[in-house]
């Protein structure tokens, strides 16, 4: 039995992990859960079902709310229902990360994440990261905090590089290759996307995600995001990345050897088999999503990213490169964007043109190197970013 604490609950795959859990109680014990308290109807259901010991709520004045909830979900019978401990407040989810379990899933959206994920790490719990942002914005105070193995991706794209370097030793990997989906803009050029609205953003042609990260996945910022996340866990240089936009989402991610044998991930999206694969990594759990069908024909197309439409990566790239606090810059002033172009307040082809501005005027005049790099400093680069994005997109002096 693992006992499981999971953070962002009533997100994406949030819901998705707690799908693995419930057909699986005699493997899994949820000890906790947190969310936002955007829906606490959604948290509530999943209290009565999974009767956590603790509940981290981020909005603290829903706590009656909640309670109230948790009692109308309840069946009649289960009218004595016991509650939860509550931990309230920004700082919940960070509390809750400490407390005892074998494995913390992060599932926490954006820069909030941080935090939660050094309290895991330092609790010495196995790490099921999903949120990438935190790794990418905490850079080497995550990966310094963490033990060998103690991070487990959850992102498909990086759950398909750790089940392909097992097929040779560390010293003969040549590069990795980040396939993309291309989102739903795949093959337009540059003038296609002027008027590019977010509900046309939101149609990701493969995936079914929150918000930030369908954008993020349209952009392709998400992607940068992963490059960033690669290099970061597997201790690969940026330039030792490719990323190939691959439109059938079947194959994750590849990595190349140095005698030319390149090694594939592939199976349909669906995101419960890398959760489950980071619920009990290196262990694999049996008929957690369905495979590739063989006795159907199929066709894999593979193609060179467009940077020049799409120039999101090499953005994330610059960031990484430049390391310290840039890429906290790049993550907050692309959350900014996103709120400001879903707003109606700046355009699709506006969020990587305001990204690049932020970025390079950090660069410039305020980078934090990695070797004075501290949680304050990454706070203070998160809300940098976000308030110059911000100033940007209201002065429209971003072109």
């Amino acid at each position: 039995m693992r006992n499981v604490v999971l953070l962002g609950s009533t997100g994406s795959i949030g819901t998705q992990t707690l799908d693995v859990i419930s057909t699986r109680r005699d493997q899994f014990d949820v000890v906790g859960l947190s969310a936002s308290g955007s829906d606490v109807e959604l948290l509530a259901r999943q209290i009565v079902e999974f009767r956590p010991k603790q509940v981290a709520l981020a909005q603290a004045e829903r706590a009656d709310e909640l309670v109230a909830a948790i009692h109308a979900a309840a069946e009649p019978s289960d009218s004595e229902i016991e509650l939860p401990q509550l931990l309230l407040g920004s700082d919940a989810s960070t509390k809750l990360a400490s407390a005892g379990c074998d494995v913390v899933v992060n599932a926490i959206t954006g820069a909030a994440g941080l935090t939660p994920t050094l309290a895991a790490l330092e609790a010495g719990h196995q790490l099921a990261l999903a949120n990438k942002e935190s790794l990418v914005i905490g850079g080497r105070l995550v990966t310094g905090a963490a033990a060998p193995g103690q991070i487990v991706a959850v992102d498909s794209e990086h759950s398909a590089f750790a089940q392909a370097l097992r097929a040779g030793r560390r010293e003969e990997v040549r590069r990795l290759i980040l396939t993309a989906s291309g989102g739903p803009f795949r093959g337009r050029s540059r003038a296609d996307l002027a008027d590019v609205t977010p509900e046309m953003a939101m149609a990701h042609p493969t995936w079914d995600m929150g918000r930030v990260i369908t954008i993020n996945s349209a952009t392709l910022v998400n992607k940068g995001l992963e490059l960033l996340e690669a290099a970061l866990l597997y201790d690969v240089d940026l330039d030792d990345i490719v990323v190939t936009v691959h439109a059938q989402s079947i194959v994750h991610s590849m990595v190349e050897f140095h005698d030319g044998s390149t090694i594939a991930q592939a199976s349909p999206p669906d995101m419960r088999m890398p959760i489950g694969l980071a619920l009990t990594w290196p262990e694999r759990l049996a008929d957690v999503a369905s495979p590739c069908d063989w006795t159907q024909a199929a066709t894999w197309t593979f193609e060179p990213l467009d940077d020049a439409t799409f120039p999101a990566v090499e953005l994330a790239r610059k960031a990484g490169k430049a390391s310290g606090t840039a890429p906290a810059v790049f993550n907050a002033a692309n959350e900014s964007c996103v709120d400001a172009f879903c707003a109606g307040e700046l355009s699709f082809l506006g969020i990587s043109d305001v990204i690049a501005r932020c970025l390079q005027e950090h660069i410039d005049e305020a980078l934090v190197p990695d070797d004075a790099l501290t949680v304050d400093a990454v706070l203070n680069a998160d809300r940098w970013g976000r308030e110059r994005a911000a100033e940007l997109v209201a002065e429209h002096a971003w072109k």
